[in-house]
């Protein structure tokens, strides 16, 4: 006989074994945590020796023992007697008919911490305490906090990690779930405020924040929180991820130029890696120099502002320009120079101011002929006013009676 003949004829033995001689035996889990006030679930499966089948009825009772498992000492829940007056309250939500023991305990305080072994009672000699396999419970007085994960273009990255501006990001929140009645929810938040979609699946504690990112969100702080409501207080946990996010150099509205004696010009930039900055004059490049003077201050970790001083000489026909770039662009400012007096030219600016000057140009326009309109219709209505006053004069005028002159006038040539 070789070995491996001998190793299936032992391991044919061994299931053999398992399936005519069943043994006691219960699978629970190892450990479970349970929220300070709330409630805990215990997953509980348990098999018998064959010969008590028969005592295993609807009439079974399950029983806990607590940090042993001497009943006088250490019995802390009977299923077939009221849990009100047990040290654990709840109930059996197995049919432990189907060998199904999961429980449910309510309102766990810190004194209900332990090691929790299993005991099943049945009819004529079923009698047995697992006591070899236990479930150890911890309380805790705060939950879990979430897990937030940051995806890129659905590929998971590190929270660290940069983010191109344009891309998809999604932010994942998962919880461990513990027993709480109602369940529990989590939401989104940000630091700064800034507002927020997310979509959330209840039944998996799963919540995403799926968003396009721009250099707005750069060093934003979005944080997920795990609220339970229980009956003496909410309590909560949260996670939180600060994002960092690469974009092109981009122009704030404030740069400008003032003209005094000298004339100086102010650029702002802001990106992210911070942009660098240079300053051109009739298309050559500046640096100091007896009639310019070029200094840079640092506004933030993106932020750069750059000022320039100009001698009026270098004025007349000089056009100004001032650029910025980064690894992700370049953005650019013209600045227009004029002996009469200094023009700033922002093209983006220019056609808004003329957009400006167009509608007021057309609105002045619709109210110059709308009160045309109305004088006219104004005289119009006089006139026809006059006119019909006119003719009702007239008619008065031929239908009037002969004057008392001209009556006596009749009467006298008839007495001659």
């Amino acid at each position: 006989m070789d070995i491996w003949t001998a190793e299936k004829i032992i391991l044919l033995g061994f299931l053999l074994k398992g399936v005519c001689c069943r043994d006691f035996s219960i699978t629970l889990p190892q450990s479970i945590q349970a929220l300070n006030g709330s409630c805990v679930i215990i997953k509980c499966r348990f098999e018998i020796q064959k010969q008590y089948d028969k005592d295993l009825t609807e009439r079974a009772t399950g029983l806990w023992l607590k940090d042993g498992t001497d009943l006088n000492n250490n019995l802390v829940f009977n299923s077939g007697t009221s849990s009100q007056k047990s040290f654990m309250k709840g109930k059996i939500t197995g049919k432990l008919k189907d060998k199904d023991c999961t429980t449910v305990f309510h309102d766990l305080r810190s004194i209900h911490s332990g090691k929790y072994h299993f005991r099943i009672e049945g009819e004529g000699g079923l009698k047995w305490t697992f006591s070899k396999t236990s479930v150890s419970i911890h309380v805790i007085d705060s939950p879990p906090r979430p897990t937030v994960q940051l995806y890129v273009e659905q590929k998971e990255v590190q929270d660290q990690e940069e983010v191109l501006e344009g891309s998809s990001v999604s932010l994942r929140c998962s919880a461990e779930t513990l027993c709480s009645s109602p369940p529990p929810t989590l939401t989104w938040s940000s630091t700064p405020r800034i507002p927020l979609s997310e979509s959330s699946r209840l039944e998996e504690l799963i919540s995403d924040l799926n968003f396009t990112a721009t250099h707005r969100q750069h060093r934003v702080t979005f944080t997920c929180t795990i609220t339970y409501q229980l009956q003496d207080e909410n309590k909560t946990a949260e996670h939180s991820i600060t994002l960092h996010v690469q974009y092109a150099p981009k122009i704030s509205p404030s740069s400008s130029c003032n003209r005094t004696d000298v004339t100086v010009c102010f650029f702002e930039a802001d990106g992210n890696p911070s942009p660098e900055l240079e300053w051109h004059l009739s298309g050559r490049p500046v640096t100091n120099s007896s009639n310019t003077f070029i200094s840079e201050e640092r506004l933030s970790s993106t932020g750069l502002r750059s000022s320039i001083t100009l001698h009026q000489s270098l004025t007349h026909t000089s056009t100004l320009k001032c650029g910025s770039r980064n690894t992700h662009g370049t953005a650019s400012q013209w600045f227009q120079l004029h002996l009469s007096g200094l023009q700033f030219a922002d093209y983006q600016q220019a056609t808004v101011s003329l957009l400006i000057i167009l509608t007021l140009i057309l609105v002045l326009f619709a109210l110059t002929v709308g009160l045309a309109l109305y004088k006219i219709r104004q005289l119009s209505s006089k006139l026809k006013a006059q006119n019909e006053a006119a003719g009702t004069y007239a008619s008065l005028q031929l239908s009037a009676p002969p004057s008392e002159y001209e009556t006596l006038n009749i009467k006298r040539s008839d007495t001659q």
